[in-house]
């Protein structure tokens, strides 16, 4: 068994989110990366997370989902994620840019890990 660290930055995409009044009214920028364990068992395409359809369905839970939080979008990320064939853990980091600028803060981020 061989596993191998993926990292997958910069995952762009637009949503509804927020716990806010208001916040979930205008799409906002959200940004995701990864860290993925696969078990690689082979020197072939198949043998390891399709980075295409990753991000794929990292861009569908922030277009077509609605969290108040950013930790349970992660969450919700990294489930999906390691659902995936050959994926063994994975980190999920969701940046929210314009979360905190009032506060003068650049951003605001949460990350979470899974194992399966």
């Amino acid at each position: 068994m061989t596993i191998a660290r993926l990292r997958l930055t910069g995952i762009r995409a637009e949503g509804h989110h927020g716990a806010r009044p208001g916040e979930k009214d205008d799409a906002q920028p959200f940004v995701v990366d990864l860290e993925i364990d696969v078990d690689v068992a082979a020197d072939e395409i198949g043998a390891t997370a399709d980075y295409r359809g990753v991000g794929d369905a990292v861009r569908a839970v922030v277009t077509d989902g609605s969290f108040d939080l950013i930790e349970v979008m992660a969450a919700e990320i990294a489930r999906i994620v390691l659902s995936r064939a050959h994926v063994v853990r994975v980190t999920a980091t969701v940046h929210k840019p314009n979360a905190a600028i009032r506060l003068d803060i650049d951003g605001v981020s949460a990350s979470v890990t899974l194992s399966g």
